[in-house]
């Protein structure tokens, strides 16, 4: 059991910046990797951007060089600062949490915030 709540989206204007934030409770000792996932209208869920509990990063190459994940392990938290926003952001923004139980990998979902990037 884990519990994710993300917060920090809203509406901004191309060029802005927005910062999502998630919050991860439950049982959290085992999570190996928090990240970011996103779904447009009409469009597969992607990865954005994911963070290891070692700290190793990974970023899809639409958002190299403008999002930056972070992790503040004391506060069982993951943060995505989005800077120069596109209209193609647009997108619920998830927030996913990776617990590996020995081999197995179990994949855990917030409910979703909303990034809308437009004039």
């Amino acid at each position: 059991q884990v519990q994710l709540v993300e917060s920090g989206g809203g509406l901004v204007q191309p060029g802005g910046s927005l910062r999502l934030s998630c919050a991860a409770s439950g049982s959290i000792f085992s999570i190996y990797a928090m990240g970011w996932y996103r779904q447009a209208p009409g469009n597969q869920r992607e990865l954005v951007a994911t963070i290891t509990s070692g700290g190793s990063t990974n970023y899809a190459d639409s958002v190299k060089g403008r999002f930056t994940i972070s992790r503040d392990n004391a506060k069982n938290t993951v943060s995505l600062q989005m800077n120069s926003l596109k209209p193609e952001d647009t997108a619920v923004y998830y927030c996913n949490a990776q617990r590996m139980l020995g081999s197995a990998m179990f994949n855990y979902w917030g409910q979703g915030t909303q990034v809308t990037v437009s004039s």
